[in-house]
């Protein structure tokens, strides 16, 4: 829910308006209503969107005079009940119902350790009225995002890249570092941003500014790693995850309004319908997209799709899109990122979402099954993986680009080391885990899988007021998954223990069936209109102005577009997308 932006001045008074005019870039993530906080060097700005406490008395900034805290917030806190008992008991009284109010009595009581009393995905800021002082956080998973600038001067932050640009101190110097990420990596990790100047708060990270420009900034939370010690048998870790699953698609009902799911009729997202059945709701909210065929590649998966609805006699929608729609759409997709995001399912979920907005306000997805419990490609080959060898064998198996090819692409100024690779070699190296995949598993879910897919669906689904959760993502959930032993998450082809606890909830078609994809395949084999794209973005003034690439490896790649190929899609669309992006949010006559 909702979409946050302030400013903490060292020196004078806050400028109401740039926190006003990053509050209306953020107007898609909160569109039934805003509030501004400006108090000498503090302001906070404020969208809504009504999930919990629909009343006024849940408006924000939220401030309670007699605590003398503000707050502004994004997210939700799942146990906030819990937590509003437990405060109430203490001798807190509450005006609202709503779980922001509870963040500020918990803060109140438990001061920056409140952060791990809860269970769910936020972001946010409180002002200290008496000592001038801001506490900002997110969340274990960094479900929600908070970039924010600090040039010395102030502390400023927004729930998203393009919201911090329209402030004026915003600085848009490109970092090489994040360039290298995003073209190696596919996603720019850690507290990076594309702009020197400009960062992510990191997930499971908590900043206290003082009013003096001081900063303490600590991590709250860690994965740790299973043992080899454990002895639990398969039974029992089965049974575990189910009872962790059913906690965690429950907790994520907990709203004011009705929850759908986004269903693709792959095995996660068929599971969380599978559990909402189970644990009562009945005549779910489903929906459903596919588009164009491409030669003998279907661009939907409706045959699964609806099997999960008729089974369960969901209200369910489908959604088709033609090519000439994809295409119109695409822009539209591409300015509603905070960061450019490769993955070819990413204007899937941007038109699925415009269409499921219209019916529901909150929808639980699929999110984060893959990363948790071991189903991805690249997860076999590591396990064989030795301590000498285990970080190539990584990135020959993730990197869209080696750093020797990298080189090649890139302009010289640009080029100042293969940082996406010192990235990987640090963390298998100081990973607690022992073995290679465990290393993986734990890399994925802790960095791939926050600045690609959970970035991805928060994007797409807020830029049009829609409030997506991930059950797979409950930190508790996680924690379990992680010790559990690596061969029951790879065996017979991945993801064994979570098709184990399927078998028990949903049809065996959906378990049994190939892996399947958001599938995009126009624009992952860049053809026809696709390709057109790419060579107009390329042929602007700005792109070949801008010095990012060097512009003969360009030319060579629109010349032979089929030869850009990855399982993971086309090298071409990575590179028209950030200059896309970079020619949609910074050039001002694009």
């Amino acid at each position: 829910m909702c979409g946050i932006a302030g400013e903490l001045s060292f020196t004078n008074a806050v400028e109401v308006n740039h926190v006003a005019t990053m509050l209306d870039k953020l107007a898609p993530r909160g569109p039934d209503g805003q509030g501004l906080y400006s108090q000498g060097a503090c302001c906070l700005g404020h969208r809504r969107l009504k999930i919990i406490d629909l009343s006024e008395h849940g408006a924000q900034p939220m401030v309670d005079a007699e605590l003398g805290l503000t707050l502004v917030f994004n997210g939700c806190i799942y146990n906030y009940r819990a937590l509003r008992a437990e405060l109430t008991e203490m001798g807190y009284r509450f005006f609202s119902h709503s779980d922001s109010e509870v963040i500020l009595k918990a803060y109140a009581q438990w001061g920056r350790r409140c952060v791990e009393k809860f269970n769910g995905m936020f972001a946010f800021a409180i002002y200290e009225r008496d000592t001038g002082r801001l506490f900002i956080a997110r969340d274990r998973l960094g479900i929600k995002p908070l970039y924010y600038l600090n040039n010395g001067h102030s502390l400023i932050f927004a729930s998203s890249l393009p919201a911090l640009l329209r402030h004026p101190a915003a600085d848009t110097e490109i970092d090489p570092q994040a360039l290298n990420h995003y073209l190696c990596f596919r996603a720019i990790v850690g507290d990076k941003t594309l702009f020197k100047q400009i960062h992510k708060l990191e997930a499971a990270h908590w900043m206290l500014v003082r009013p003096d420009g001081q900063v303490d900034h600590q991590s709250y939370w860690h994965l740790s790693p299973g043992s080899s010690l454990e002895t639990e048998t398969e039974e029992t870790w089965s049974q575990q995850l189910e009872q962790k699953l059913y906690e965690s698609a429950k907790r994520r009902l907990e709203a004011d309004v009705p929850v759908g799911v986004l269903l693709s009729g792959g095995l996660d997202s068929s599971l969380i319908v599978g559990l909402l059945h189970e644990l009562g709701q009945k005549e779910i909210h489903t929906f459903s997209i596919g588009f164009d065929d491409v030669e003998d590649e279907l661009g939907n998966e409706f045959k699964y799709s609806d099997l999960i609805a008729e089974h369960y006699q969901t209200r369910h929608q489908k959604i088709t899109v033609s090519h000439s729609e994809l295409i119109t759409h695409l822009p539209d997709c591409v300015m509603a990122m905070s960061e450019p995001m490769v993955s070819h399912d990413v204007i899937g979920f941007y038109l699925l979402s415009k269409t499921v907005s219209q019916h529901v306000k909150v929808v639980q997805s699929g999110q984060g099954a893959d990363e948790v419990f071991g189903g991805y490609h690249w997860h076999p080959p590591m396990v064989d993986a030795t301590t000498e060898n285990e970080a190539q064998t990584y990135q020959d198996a993730y990197f869209s680009w080696q750093y020797s090819e990298y080189q090649q692409l890139v302009a010289e100024p640009l080029l100042d080391g293969d940082h996406a690779g010192d990235y990987v070699r640090n963390y298998f190296a100081q990973c607690p885990a022992e073995l290679a995949i465990d290393k993986t598993l734990m890399l994925d879910t802790q960095v791939m899988l926050i600045d690609d897919p959970v970035k991805r669906v928060d994007n797409m689904t807020m830029a049009f007021g829609l409030e997506a959760r991930v059950p797979f993502l409950d930190h508790e959930l996680v924690e379990l998954a992680n010790r559990i032993p690596f061969e029951l998450k790879l065996k017979e082809g991945g993801k064994y223990l979570l098709k184990q606890v399927a078998r028990r909830i949903i049809p065996h078609q959906v378990i049994d069936r190939p892996k399947g994809y958001f599938p995009v395949p126009g624009l992952r084999n860049m053809q026809g209109p696709y390709l057109a794209l790419a060579k107009e973005v390329f042929s602007r003034p700005e792109a070949r102005a801008r010095g990012i690439f060097n512009m003969d490896y360009i030319d060579a790649m629109l010349a032979s577009p089929e030869q850009q190929l990855t399982r993971f899609g086309s090298r071409l669309w990575q590179v028209t997308l950030l200059e896309l992006w970079l020619q949609l949010h910074l050039d001002k006559d694009t």
